[in-house]
């Protein structure tokens, strides 16, 4: 069961972060380990259920809040993904400390892995440890790392999300042609799978 952690400060207030990573919507902005989540409104809390895709994956499936703990700590788990190999299922972390200036986020990643699947455990951690420390990156820079007047995030969510919906809608005219540069960086495209989606 592979187990990669990262950690990153952010200069917002734990409460600040919690709420943006309570809303499961705005992993798709940041994390190479959601490729999309549907844009409904789903209210935050203890078994909030979104619909998102995985990398590489062509169906969506269930995103549920496993852990919250308002301005400490909260996760998500992803539903049991079945392959030719055997079964994944991703469980994303978030818990928050309080530091200096701002919130000192562990960003962790557990891969539980069956069958045959698990055998390709190493690899699995070792695509996460390439990708989370830039995950990490995204989710400081996306909430106001290096600006000079930070805008409220209530804002920053909203226009964000927009823009990563925008962004999915206009993937498939992109297949048909030559490989062109992401409309929208923050966002993982699903024409292009990050490596670590073993089970499909």
């Amino acid at each position: 069961m592979p187990c990669v952690s990262t950690n990153v400060f952010v200069r917002r207030t734990p409460t600040e972060v919690f709420d943006f990573l309570a809303d499961a919507r705005n992993l798709a902005l940041w994390s190479s380990g959601v490729s999309s989540v549907e844009p409904g409104h789903v209210a935050p809390g203890p078994g909030a259920v979104y619909r998102y895709r995985f990398p590489g994956r062509r169906r969506p499936h269930h995103l549920v809040c496993a852990d919250f703990e308002p301005g400490r700590r909260i996760a998500f788990r992803g539903q049991r993904m079945w392959g030719p190999l055997g079964t994944q299922v991703p469980h994303f972390g978030f818990d928050l400390l309080p530091h200096a200036d701002g919130t000192l986020v562990r960003l962790s990643v557990t891969s539980s892995l069956s069958a045959a699947l698990a055998l390709l455990g190493p690899l699995v951690a070792m695509a996460w440890r390439r990708d989370l420390p830039a995950d990490g990156l995204k989710l400081r820079e996306l909430l106001g790392e290096n600006r000079t007047a930070v805008e409220p995030l209530s804002a920053m969510i909203a226009t964000g999300v927009d823009a990563a919906a925008a962004a999915r809608t206009e993937q498939p005219a992109a297949r048909t042609g030559e490989p062109a540069a992401p409309a929208a960086p923050p966002a993982r495209a699903e024409a292009a799978p990050t490596g670590f989606d073993y089970a499909h």
